[in-house]
């Protein structure tokens, strides 16, 4: 029987809370580091070498960066509920060195076939990573400082280009190592880690406060207590509650507004690598490897600063529709006139004020689900709404790529992309303007979960 603690001196609530960031935290977001850098290394090895030496056109480019989303999509619901009976620990350990034995492949590739298998393989092989991470971290803290916890975690993200790009234009510089060329070397050295770091994770991650022996007895005692309440507030109608969840407009309105920026974030993760590429014709300047990889990841590093201090003033003011409307509309507005600009300079500012917008805006997205449901409800309106972001890291590829080869420019393209973020912006304004409008549903859908 669990000893319940409801009312822990503040000290022990804040030591706790501490540990946990200092000691959990960090190795999740390196997970993640690795997790999005192996689905994006594709991102520079196509400029490096890679469409040159397989025939690639760019239609195909983005056919095999979209196909990952393929296999994610179909393994995501097996894949969480196998985490839920074998353990986040094994399950998220087992997830990553079966993806670094894929992504290692990729060095020997030799075809545009064999390119699409590996790259459909990778996203079965990744599926269920992000929402396990996401309830693995969840499940050792309260809900109230989830938001604290989460932010941290997301900023790996942005992070893996600022360091990931550098790193990955390094091994590419390492042109005939073991005989390889270039991109072949850099799909090497970016698999070998998430296969060493998921054999550590095994041993080192634990899946409940119960077994850290880094916390103390009081701190064990309030987790537990805490989490103890918390688990006996959640529903066990989860069949019942999909099916709410699914007739729900909110619910709907939130997928469409989190598809425009995940197309938005997908399509600047797999083409601007390519559109760096092409200074040279369009400027008339010429960039190394190095120097393209550091161009990539300046917009990231603005990134990753502007979604810490816009997710800090979000926790502090409490989320507001603009903290996610405003980041859209200058999403929008930046993605096009990115390519207008005169100098590389002035489109790399531009695309950074358009990476910055993204990254601010998604962290705050995620805390609108859980505004008008609780429970089994909300999870199963995140696991849609994820479903649907999946879906449009496949358009933002393939879409992409083909406007490419049809207009023979990224103009168009990236129209599209800033007419999704407008959608969102549109839609995150309209969902702020009939805040009771869905009331009965939503309380409907809660009492649902809660027999």
């Amino acid at each position: 029987m669990t000893c319940i603690e409801p009312h822990a001196p503040p000290d022990v609530e804040k030591s706790a809370i501490r540990k946990i960031l200092l000691r959990l935290v960090p190795f999740v977001a390196l997970m993640f580091f690795i997790n999005f850098l192996d689905r994006t290394t594709i991102s520079f090895a196509a400029p490096n070498g890679m469409m040159e030496d397989l025939g690639l056109q760019v239609a195909q480019f983005g056919l095999a960066s979209g196909i990952f989303f393929v296999g994610y999509i179909l393994l995501e619901v097996p894949s969480n509920l196998a985490l839920h009976r074998y353990g986040a620990r094994r399950w998220l350990a087992r997830i990553m060195v079966s993806w670094g034995i894929v992504s290692l492949l990729f060095t020997w590739v030799s075809s545009v076939e064999g390119l699409y298998i590996l790259r459909f393989l990778l996203g079965v092989t990744e599926a269920g990573f992000f929402p396990g991470a996401i309830f693995f971290l969840s499940a050792w803290v309260p809900a109230r400082h989830r938001s604290r916890i989460l932010a941290s975690f997301y900023l790996a993200q942005p992070l893996t280009v600022v360091f990931g790009a550098p790193l990955a234009s390094w091994f590419i510089n390492q042109h005939g190592w073991f005989g390889l060329e270039g991109w072949r070397v850099m799909f090497l050295g970016v698999s070998v880690p998430a296969i060493l770091v998921g054999v550590i994770a095994w041993f080192y991650l634990i899946d409940k406060p119960s077994g850290a022996s880094w916390l103390n007895d009081a701190e064990k005692r309030w987790l537990n207590g805490e989490l103890a309440r918390e688990e006996a507030q959640k529903s066990h109608a989860a069949n019942r509650s999909l099916r709410l969840v699914m007739c729900n407009g909110r619910v709907w309105m939130l997928c469409l507004i989190y598809f425009g920026f995940i197309y938005g974030l997908y399509a600047l993760a797999f083409f601007l690598p390519n559109i760096i590429g092409g200074f040279q014709s369009q400027f008339n300047v010429t960039f190394g490897v190095m120097e393209r990889g550091f161009i990539t990841g300046a917009p990231y590093l603005a990134a990753a600063l502007v979604m810490y201090f816009w997710s800090r003033d979000a926790s502090r003011r409490g989320c507001k529709t603009w903290h996610i409307a405003i980041p859209a509309l200058i999403g929008a507005v930046t993605v096009p006139v990115a390519l207008y600009m005169e100098t590389p300079f002035a489109t790399m500012v531009v695309i950074s004020l358009t990476a910055s917008a993204i990254f601010a805006a998604l962290p705050n997205f995620w805390t609108l689900p859980t505004q008008f449901l609780s429970g089994a409800p909300a999870a199963a309106a995140v696991a849609l709404i994820n479903t649907l972001g999946n879906v449009a890291g496949f358009s933002a590829g393939y879409v992409t790529g083909v406007l490419h080869d049809a207009t023979q420019g990224y103009l168009i393209p990236m129209m599209v992309v800033g007419g999704f973020m407008l959608l969102s912006a549109l839609l995150m304004l309209g969902l702020s303007r009939i805040p009771h409008a869905g009331a009965a549903d939503d309380v409907a859908i809660n009492r649902a979960g809660a027999r």
